[in-house]
């Protein structure tokens, strides 16, 4: 095979591109192969898992922030609250992503079916971590605006449905933790950015859900100073 005039040795290389293999125990692993016309759809599937991989990893980060305030939460109220606001921009954009990858997958996209699904438990997880979490950001924001007179109901509701989604969420990080470990950073190293294309649009898509949330946040900080009832805070979860 002959090469036109000036080509490197880089250039001669065939591009690449990464597949997410299910493994029936819950780990995926990473194939690497040739990227052929069959192969470019399996590339919206690798980005789509990296966007649901960052996403995660920044999630993952800011429930460890806000984790911390609800130990001194009386001091911290007003920053367990902006944390909290500012997580709900970056869930709406996870379930998005997870969604499409669910609705993709049973309506027969070929490239979602060679992909597979997640294991069994997660899999039955997913609905769950999904309706606990609405709810638990739901009664939390309520938490903010309703009157004294339903604080206490709110209140209940939001600090059972923390039971449930804590540990639902728990088995979740757990069963992703490797492979988020794993895809999360490839959009930002240059050997694996360039490998799927949208790395720059992704990054952005993640950043800017951040930032949505510091005006929300801000907008509803102020509505937590009066949040204590006899003596005890209110746990905005």
């Amino acid at each position: 095979m002959s090469f036109p005039v000036g080509t490197t040795e880089d250039s001669r290389r065939p591009r690449v591109y990464y597949e997410t293999v299910h493994r029936p125990l819950g780990g995926e692993r990473t194939r690497l192969g040739q990227v052929g016309p069959r192969r470019r759809a399996d590339r919206g599937v690798e980005s789509n898992a990296r966007l649901t991989a960052m996403t995660a990893a920044v999630i993952f980060v800011l429930l460890a922030i806000e984790g911390l305030t609800i130990v001194h939460i009386r001091s911290l109220l007003n920053v367990h609250v902006l944390i909290g606001m500012v997580l709900v921009p970056p869930v709406a954009l996870k379930i998005g992503s997870t969604g499409y990858r669910f609705v993709r997958y049973y309506l027969g996209s070929p490239t979602y079916r060679r992909k597979g699904p997640p294991p069994p438990l997660l899999r039955l997880l997913g609905p769950v971590i999904v309706v606990t979490t609405v709810i638990l950001f739901a009664s939390g924001i309520a938490l903010l605006l309703v009157g004294p007179a339903l604080r206490g109901d709110m209140l209940l509701l939001h600090q059972g449905i923390f039971v449930l989604w804590f540990m639902a969420m728990t088995v979740h990080v757990l069963g992703h933790i490797v492979e988020t470990a794993r895809l999360a950073p490839r959009d930002w190293a240059r050997r694996t950015a360039a490998d799927v294309q949208g790395a720059r649009l992704r990054q952005w898509a993640v950043a800017t859900s951040v930032a949505l949330g510091v005006p929300l946040g801000l907008l509803l900080v102020g509505k937590a100073n009066d949040w204590f009832t006899f003596g005890q805070p209110v746990h905005l979860h």
